[in-house]
């Protein structure tokens, strides 16, 4: 079993930054794939940025350029660096862990508004 705790969401003027962490705990040494989905009001919920065990990324359309992702082994932690932040990126964000057997793991979401 794997829990996934988030952190770092808040409140950002447009063109700012944030950083998000969500920590993996439980049985993790399964785990394949970790990454980043968010869901705005009245939208889907879509592809922010996932990170593989050999460290290869892939980014939704709308973050590319703007935002990174990386892991820190040691810690259990992968982290969503978002820069150049628009008022579109706002949603929910939630880390999400896939394991080698395909199963899915949510975190429980974190806030990202950005505004004025």
């Amino acid at each position: 079993q794997v829990q996934l705790v988030e952190s770092g969401g808040g409140l950002v003027q447009p063109g700012g930054s944030l950083r998000l962490s969500c920590i993996a705990s439980g049985s993790i040494v399964s785990i394949n794939v970790m990454g980043w989905y968010r869901q705005a009001p009245g939208k889907q919920r879509e592809l922010v940025a996932v990170i593989n065990k050999g460290d290869s990324a892939r980014f939704g359309d709308a973050v590319k350029g703007r935002f990174t992702i990386s892991r820190d082994s040691a810690k259990n932690t992968v982290y969503l660096q978002m820069n150049s932040l628009k008022p579109g990126d706002t949603a929910v964000y939630y880390c999400n862990a896939v394991s080698a057997s395909e199963e899915a793991y949510w975190g429980q979401g974190t806030q990202v508004t950005v505004s004025s």
